[in-house]
């Protein structure tokens, strides 16, 4: 039987929609839209790299990054990510959310900073410090993860939480348009500036020297969102939920939410007491107990996550590549070095702006309208629906006159996948764990995302390539092709689907209704079985 809530978490999840929840969403928001932005901005200057660093003039084509050098520049922050997300969630359940959180934004804007201003102009020393700058970059966007979402969803109430922990997510769509912006802006500037022909015409002139500038700039200007908000971050309190369940500290606990919600709360030391000697509410993440109660959801949110981002990384990294062998981007050498750039984020630019952004905010609105079950199952759906699509009759796409077509499709994958998976899988971890552990299995689903989003990245490089050998990019051997690969990443998108039957409903109820952590200790059995319930009802 359910015991009687804490005042001050009722209170919260009762609360009307007001000016302190807006303020967190952006507050965190703000944390993601740098994650976003500096995730994704290499792609937009991975080309322009290889054409710097590793041209021969000697060569009809201008230079590509080898193999090994683009797998580590596009992958090498995703790797970092990924054992920030494990570390970082880890330490926010034993440290607070607040604390850690000043730690991940300092990081993040070194880092940003510092990956612009690789040392040397030789190859491989440019392209050693970025990397090592860029997982370091990588292990402070990890930590934004767990703990942006946890922070949110401790403090949304029951009714629009799902809103508000998307809301936050969302702001990576943001990012992602924010950096094609800024590299139309920087790369405009400096073609407009520093005229150079097309590499056909003039290999030498077409690299012009102000050209190593641009890339440099658009790293770093990734610094500064996340500049700006490390004062009010460092102004927020510490949820509720954490000085309340896991530092049982209830004076404090109430205290600090009277302030936040303009209300007389009292502290319940008893009734805390109570909660929180429960057996029920001391269970480790290793145990039989977390196993009965939420093994299945784990294994639901590290699996449909780790699916979804194999697909929306090999996406998005790698958008270039694909308006590319479509013929929506010229080749590389009817271009100069900085007009190359322009192009690339142009494409991305309009792929963000059309069906990126409107993706997540259809997922704000709808989420909890519909649910993240149903939302998540729909948007695996016709993910895989689209990828076959484009993968069946792909070389119909391939012809001049049907580019636009093949472009309208491909956006509709970003669309669904952002309303879709992409924001479910964020959503549902930081909901139904127990306090003590919400950050910590956050980071570990998040973690398999990140595992996903590696074998995208390295994989897809390789696999995208063409059968014939005449027809690869230089370094690399021969892959499955554009079309087998597309066939790849539907075939993942429907195991997404598959998996998505794990996930449980969260919609309508209170954090602790979720993780029975409001529990009388004879009811667990019983709260088990419930939480065993994949389907909403």
């Amino acid at each position: 039987m359910a015991r009687e809530q804490l005042g001050v978490l009722n209170a919260l999840d009762v609360a009307k929609t007001q000016l302190y929840h807006f303020t967190a969403i952006v507050i965190a928001g703000m944390g993601f839209f740098t994650d976003a932005y500096d995730l994704f901005c290499i792609s937009l200057v991975s080309k322009l790299l290889g054409r710097i660093y590793y041209t021969d003039l000697t060569h009809p084509k201008p230079g590509t990054l080898p193999p090994n050098v683009a797998a580590a520049v596009n992958g090498v922050a995703l790797c970092g990510t990924l054992a920030g997300q494990l570390f970082f969630g880890w330490l926010g359940d034993k440290m607070g959310r607040k604390k850690v959180y000043g730690m991940t934004l300092i990081l993040m804007v070194l880092c940003s900073v510092a990956s612009g201003l690789s040392f040397s102009d030789h190859p491989k020393s440019v392209i050693s410090t970025l990397c090592f700058f860029r997982f370091w970059l990588g292990f402070g966007i990890g930590g934004d993860y767990p703990l942006s979402a946890t922070i949110m969803s401790e403090y949304a109430n029951k009714k629009t939480r799902g809103a508000f922990i998307a809301a936050v997510f969302a702001m990576q769509g943001f990012g992602i348009l924010t950096g094609g912006i800024v590299a139309l802006i920087v790369s405009s500037a400096f073609d407009h500036a520093f005229k150079a022909p097309a590499y056909s015409v003039d290999r030498r002139a077409s690299l012009a020297p102000q050209a190593d500038f641009v890339w440099r700039i658009i790293l770093m200007v990734g610094a500064l969102p996340a500049l700006l908000t490390y004062y009010w971050r460092m102004k927020m309190p510490e949820t509720a939920r954490y000085t309340a369940l896991v530092a049982k500290n209830a004076k404090q606990a109430a205290t600090d939410m009277s302030k936040v919600l303009q209300v007389q709360l009292e502290a319940e030391d008893e009734k805390l007491e109570k909660i929180t000697e429960e057996k029920s509410n001391s269970f480790g993440l290793f145990t039989k107990q977390f196993a009965a109660r939420h093994g299945l959801h784990l294994l639901g949110t590290t699996s449909t996550w780790f699916l979804l981002d194999i697909a929306f990384y090999s996406q998005n990294l790698f958008q270039k590549d694909i308006f590319s062998a479509i013929g929506w981007i010229p080749k590389a050498e009817r271009m100069n070095a900085i007009h190359e750039v322009y192009r690339i984020a142009r494409a991305q630019t309009l792929i963000a702006m059309c069906s990126t952004v409107p993706g997540y905010w259809f997922t704000v609105a709808f989420i909890d309208y519909m649910g993240r079950f149903a939302i998540q199952l729909m948007g695996f759906f016709f993910m895989t629906v689209f990828m076959f699509a484009l993968a069946i009759p792909y070389h119909h796409w391939t012809l001049p006159d049907n580019n636009i077509g093949f472009v309208v499709i491909y956006s509709l994958t970003f669309f669904f996948a952002n309303f879709g998976p992409n924001a479910t899988t964020f959503v549902v971890p930081a909901e139904i764990f127990p306090a003590r552990l919400r950050s910590t299995c956050h980071g570990i689903s998040a973690a398999a995302g990140k595992a996903g989003a590696i074998v995208g990245a390295f994989g897809f490089l390789y696999a995208a390539q063409d059968k014939n050998p005449a027809k690869t990019d230089a370094g690399y051997p021969p892959g499955i092709g554009v079309k087998n690969s597309l066939i790849m990443l539907g075939v993942i998108n429907f195991f997404g689907m598959v998996f998505t039957l794990l996930v449980p409903e969260s919609k309508g109820k209170s954090l602790e209704e979720l993780t029975g952590e409001n529990e009388e200790e004879e009811e667990a059995p019983e709260q088990q079985a419930a939480s065993a319930r994949t389907f909403p009802v």
